[in-house]
């Protein structure tokens, strides 16, 4: 029960974007079709997952034994940015379509601080391997659910009677602010 609870959590409560305000480029970036939006949300899905995956190891398999866990933030990105160059020369070969919409904003998952933020909060919290394998899963999960939404909601404000300086971000914004507020209403339920 503690894990459902933990996973409910990560993908509603405390959503890494609208709670935690982490990811927010590509939120905006890559929200403007539901398409490009699953696409970014399951890269991002299979690159925390994976970084977190090999970053437990590390951290406690060569870090914590040698005694060096200083050495944690520079391993941790040097493990993201190779996990984020695997993914994107697999969708570039396998993908060109996706890899083509999602343009830019591939390559800037490894700057996106939600997979750091991700792979040091299952250390900083004391996860075990099955705790750090669900909130891997929720986090970004939230992240993809909040993205498609977004898009969805993005693509019909395409057709809408948006005053001209609300078009675009701004008013992307406003509803970025309308939906954190909606999921901060189900802060009881878990």
């Amino acid at each position: 029960m503690k894990l459902l609870s933990m996973a409910i959590a990560a993908v509603l409560i405390n959503n890494i974007v609208l709670a935690k305000f982490l990811g927010v480029c590509p939120f905006l970036g890559v929200s403007k079709n539901s398409k490009s939006a699953i696409g970014m949300g399951l890269a991002v899905i299979f690159v925390i997952f994976s970084a977190s995956m090999l970053t437990y190891g590390v951290q406690y398999l060569i870090l914590k034994p040698l005694g060096i866990e200083y050495m944690q933030l520079i391993s941790f990105i040097l493990i993201i940015a190779a996990f984020v160059q695997f993914v994107e020369m697999f969708m570039k070969k396998n993908m060109p379509g996706l890899y083509a919409s999602l343009g830019v904003y591939l390559p800037l998952i490894t700057t996106n601080c939600t997979v750091l933020y991700v792979a040091q909060d299952n250390i900083s919290k004391g996860y075990n391997l099955i705790e750090t394998i669900v909130n891997s899963i929720a986090t970004p999960l939230g992240f993809l659910v909040v993205m498609y939404l977004f898009s969805c909601i993005r693509e019909r404000l395409d057709y809408a009677t948006t005053p001209k300086p609300f078009k675009g971000n701004p008013i992307g914004l406003i509803v970025a602010g309308l939906m954190a507020l909606a999921f901060a209403g189900l802060a009881g339920i878990a």
